[in-house]
């Protein structure tokens, strides 16, 4: 069950990525300048920051199975509105439905995975979802980016369009019936808007994963500009940095299980000392690609680890708590490349992605300590959270 939800997380996840390579392309056949195209990045991320949660109050009694179905069936509509529309704004507006379609899949998918594997091997189910987005980094958005070239972005969209349909349809056929969720009220839902862990656990979400994505942003002109790469070799360096993620996702599910916060702890300190040698050492080739793999690796195990920490914390609305988790992640995004980009414009230059990303992962630090300090990692259920617990399956004694 896990691999299948790893099949929509590659699809969402190369609709994320892949356009930034396709930028050129659709401003000149929607008639913009590739900056007003690249409102179709931001247009994207608001979408997920406001649509992953609204969407899962909305659905909270609404079953898993068939949520996901309807969101693989959103997401295909709202890349065929695209494909067909010859106007800009109409193109926009599908990459936000598209984005909230995206928000509600993964936040009810890393419910059904973290459920669906129990709370022993929660983290390493997230692992294995999240695989997903390492292979679409690896394969899909560089396939993506070169078959857009040769065929046009409409084409693309068709691609992700028709997968979507034929993801929906396995999901829908081979997904078991879960349990009943009409205990979660909504109620249960918005009281973890209270919980304090669960925010400690978001901002951290949003600085340690902003802070990587900062400085992948704008790897590519280090590369050639600072690195002293050449064009060529530069799409195999952003391969190597998918490979690594790839790996990251799995060893953090794997450790993360067994101690949860140590394992954050690891990923916020590996990808702060990744991105401060990465700023003396860009200007050396080998030492540059080989820490390039290791930001992939580091960096995109929050993917595995947030999640279900997320949830445990927030355990009377683990819907909610998964959509909040896919919001941190954009709010980190978002926020990281706007400052990666000023900064890349200021006197810090080719190496200011890298220092705003230095500056947010250490940052991201800081809530886990806080989280350290309050013994967080042992989560006591409520009575009134019980029959909740039952029904997803979540431990509530020692996590770590």
């Amino acid at each position: 069950m896990v691999t299948l939800l790893a099949i929509g997380t590659f699809l969402m996840s190369t609709t994320e990525f892949v356009i930034a390579g396709l930028l050129p392309n659709m401003a000149a056949d929607l008639s913009a300048s590739v900056s007003q195209a690249g409102l179709l990045i931001t247009a994207f991320a608001v979408g997920m920051i406001v649509g992953a949660p609204t969407i899962s109050i909305v659905t909270t009694r609404m079953p898993s199975r068939l949520t996901l179905v309807l969101s693989l069936v959103t997401f295909a509509v709202g890349h065929v509105v695209a494909a067909v529309s010859p106007d800009f704004g109409v193109v926009l507006v599908a990459r936000v439905i598209t984005a909230v379609a995206t928000g509600a899949y993964l936040s009810v998918a890393a419910v059904v995975a973290t459920s669906a594997a129990g709370p022993v091997n929660a983290s390493r189910a997230m692992g294995v979802m999240m695989s997903g987005m390492g292979i679409a980094i690896v394969a899909g958005v560089p396939l993506g980016s070169f078959v857009g070239q040769a065929i046009g972005w409409r084409g693309i969209f068709w691609a992700l369009s028709g997968l979507a349909i034929v993801a929906a349809a396995i999901i829908g056929a081979m997904a078991p019936n879960e349990r009943a969720r009409e205990v979660v009220t909504m109620r249960s839902q918005l009281g973890i808007l209270r919980e304090s862990r669960l925010w400690l656990v978001l901002a951290a979400t949003a600085l340690v994963s902003g802070g990587f994505l900062a400085a992948y942003s704008y790897i590519s002109p280090l590369l050639t500009d600072r690195t002293g790469l050449t064009d060529v070799v530069v799409p195999l360096v952003l391969v190597g940095f998918g490979v690594g993620a790839f790996v990251g996702t799995g060893v953090a599910g794997r450790f993360g299980d067994r101690s949860p916060l140590a394992t954050y702890f690891a990923i916020a300190g590996g990808s702060s000392i990744v991105l401060l040698l990465l700023i003396p050492l860009s200007g050396l080739a080998m030492p540059t690609v080989v820490l390039v793999v290791l930001l992939g690796f580091t960096g995109m195990g929050v993917t595995a680890i947030a999640t279900p920490l997320a949830v445990r914390f927030g355990h009377s609305g683990p819907s909610l708590a998964a959509a909040l988790t896919v919001s941190a992640f954009n709010v980190g995004i978002a926020a990281g490349t706007w400052l990666a980009g000023l900064a890349l414009e200021s006197s810090l230059g080719l190496v200011g992605p890298s220092v705003v990303g230095l500056a947010m992962a250490v940052l991201g630090i800081v809530p886990l300590l806080v989280l350290a300090l309050m013994r967080a990692t042992r989560v006591s259920a409520e009575p009134e959270d019980l029959p909740v617990a039952a029904a997803l399956d979540v431990d509530h004694e020692l996590i770590a």
